[in-house]
């Protein structure tokens, strides 16, 4: 088995997604696990991720594992929760990986700074000390043991249909094309979703 290199997996996370952060720390620490046990990043879509957040973590399982949202290998549900199941349809295995609550954890100070940068309220200084945190939460991260941070779990094998290319259909509005499962059918006509909201206010 060839050794996972999590410095060299960090630089091409940080490439894709643009910076470095414990969100995306994370996304590089299940993304580990996944090619350590089911494998090398999918091609195609022998593998595919079911992720239940939108956080940073998903850009690095998305440039590490081949599980990308454009390929159609991986699924978003809107759960909010830091958990990530990955399924190998060549060996029919499944494996769940969930982010333990210690992990996610900051410092108040951390916090705190996190939520005046957002706000573009802080002043130089409090940038800086919130960048020295950031980064030093990814790191501990990255260096953390594997158990103290993951739950690790081989699931029952799930069926998941392959990703279907839909024909393009021509909204009757704006005349773009659709993909068809998309159209909205409104008095004889067929809508892209926003003309169609359009036409029901």
């Amino acid at each position: 088995m060839t050794p996972i290199d999590t410095e060299s997996m960090l630089k091409t996370a940080i490439r894709f997604h643009g910076h470095q952060c414990p969100g995306l720390a994370m996304g590089v620490r299940v993304s580990e696990v996944m090619l350590r046990e089911l494998g090398k990043p999918a091609k195609d879509e022998e593998l595919v991720a079911i992720v239940e957040n939108n956080s940073c973590g998903v850009d690095a399982i998305q440039a590490l594992t081949g599980c990308t949202f454009a390929k159609g290998n991986l699924i978003f549900k809107d759960f909010g929760k830091f958990v990530y199941t990955f399924v190998n349809r060549e060996n029919q295995r499944s494996l769940r990986i969930s982010i333990k609550n210690e992990a996610v954890i900051t410092d108040p100070r951390h916090s705190d700074l996190f939520a005046i940068v957002a706000e573009k309220r802080a002043t130089q200084e409090e940038i800086d000390e919130f960048k020295r945190l950031h980064i030093g939460k990814s790191e501990e991260i990255l260096r953390s043991p594997e158990e103290e941070i993951l739950v690790i779990e081989e699931v029952a094998p799930i069926v998941l249909p392959m990703a279907h290319i839909h024909e393009s259909i021509c909204c009757d509005r704006c005349n773009e094309p659709v993909m068809e499962s998309r159209i909205r059918l409104l008095r004889g006509g067929q809508y892209c979703i926003p003309c169609y909201e359009a036409l029901m206010k």
